[in-house]
């Protein structure tokens, strides 16, 4: 058989076309592909509690669809009820990043919702409700820091608003040298209220605490209790049946009652109490105690029957003045409104 020779060029050259189309189909147009660059949107806001209380503060997260490119992406940030929540705006998503967190500030009971927006996108949060502020005790504070023993100091309760209906009862403690009530009542409507604090006679300066406590919180206030610098005298009239008041007894020989200076105060050790007492007639006793009991009179301490017309008891003023062990004399301290009741002796 005879083998045509000519032919093979060109089936040769049909080979390498059809070769070279096949490469084209197979692996493409041989253009380097360009990446593509996501612009990055707000995807959610979320909360880290949907209810706050006034006065306090809580977290949000904002989210990106994609990872803020380099520079990162400023979100701005809104409060649709500002009156009720306040939020910080703007917050920086670092580059690489897709979420950051901001603060959310409670300001008054009521709702509001959160909104983020970047580059036309926006999202909104959950509905935040603040609810209204706990009243509480937000702080126990005193007139004076420093008050010499056996004197008495005015101590504030404040609170964090105004007392509720029925009011708000503070509780209260302290410990030696002072003492205070178990507790003062903030009146409804008003956001303080005052109390007494008592101390004793000290020789050196001792400081204590006052405490106190309401709705869950509780505040302090230290005072400082020191030794008197100067005479002091004071004192109270205790009757048979209620304070500031004596009975004449025995004949009118008596008053039946008892005059007490114990919370009197001196440098030194008091080592003398002058008493004087009297309505038409005066009458004096010193003791060595700080009490005076059934001071000692007779009918020319009040003035000839019969009683004046009003009251059937005499008005009687009993001073004190007071002696301590460094030759220290304290100032006379007087209680005008002792009532004197005749009981029917002495001719009344």
């Amino acid at each position: 058989m005879r083998t045509n020779r000519r032919a093979t060029p060109f089936i040769t050259l049909a080979t390498t076309v059809l070769a070279a189309v096949a490469m084209i189909q197979c692996g493409g147009s041989g253009s380097p592909t360009v990446p593509t660059t996501t612009t990055p949107a707000v995807s959610g806001v979320t909360l880290n509690a949907t209810s706050l209380a006034a006065g306090s503060s809580g977290q949000g997260t904002v989210s990106l669809t994609a990872v803020a490119s380099t520079g990162g992406a400023s979100i701005s940030l809104s409060s649709s009820n500002p009156v009720v929540a306040t939020v910080q705006t703007p917050v920086t998503i670092p580059a690489g990043s897709s979420s950051a967190t901001f603060t959310v500030a409670a300001v008054a009971a009521g709702t509001a919702t959160i909104t983020a927006s970047l580059n036309g996108s926006s999202s909104q949060s959950p509905t935040l409700t603040v609810t209204a502020r706990p009243v509480a005790l937000s702080s126990i504070s005193l007139r004076t820091s420093s008050v010499g023993g056996g004197n008495s100091v005015t101590g504030t309760a404040t609170l964090t608003a105004a007392a509720p209906a029925g009011g708000a009862v503070v509780s209260l403690s302290s410990a030696d040298p002072v003492t205070v009530p178990a507790s003062v009542t903030v009146p409804t409507g008003s956001a303080s209220a005052t109390f007494t604090i008592s101390t004793r006679a000290v020789n050196g300066t001792i400081t204590a605490t006052i405490s106190g406590s309401y709705g869950g919180a509780s505040a302090s206030a230290a005072l400082a209790v020191t030794r008197p610098t100067v005479a002091t005298a004071s004192f109270g009239v205790t009757g048979p049946t209620e304070s500031e008041t004596c009975t004449l007894a025995n004949n009118g020989n008596t008053l039946n009652c008892t005059f007490n200076g114990s919370t009197s105060t001196a440098p030194g050790t008091i080592i003398a109490w002058d008493w004087s007492y009297g309505v038409a007639t005066t009458f004096a006793q010193t003791t060595s105690g700080p009490q005076l009991t059934m001071p000692s009179v007779n009918c020319s301490l009040l003035p000839p029957p019969p009683l004046p017309a009003g009251p059937a008891w005499f008005s009687m003023i009993v001073k004190l003045k007071i002696h301590d062990s460094l030759g220290n004399v304290s100032a006379e301290a007087t209680n005008s409104g002792v009532r004197l009741f005749p009981q029917g002796v002495c001719g009344f």
